[in-house]
């Protein structure tokens, strides 16, 4: 019976430890990055990156490259000639 308890606990042992490195370090990892969401600071980070990225491409003399231009252009006629047909 001594021999059952000690299998029994070194197996719950090892199944805990397993567990910690593999899908509790992916959980706790989640866990970070959606406290940057849910507080105020977290929040902030956020917008001063984005405005960092946005001075960046706005620096930039070309942001798009020609076929995206052309595929924005396509995109934004298509939208103005559907907005015209109501009139």
């Amino acid at each position: 019976m001594r021999q059952y308890i000690y299998k029994i606990l070194i197996a719950c042992i090892a199944f805990v430890i397993v567990f910690e490195f593999t899908i509790g370090k992916k959980i706790n990892d989640l866990n970070e990055k959606t406290k940057i969401f849910f507080t105020k600071e977290g929040r902030k980070k956020i917008i001063i990156s984005i405005k960092d990225e946005m001075k960046k491409t706005i620096d930039k003399e070309n942001y798009l490259d020609n076929e995206e231009r052309i595929l924005i252009n396509k995109f934004i006629n298509k939208i103005k000639k559907e907005l015209n047909e109501v009139n």
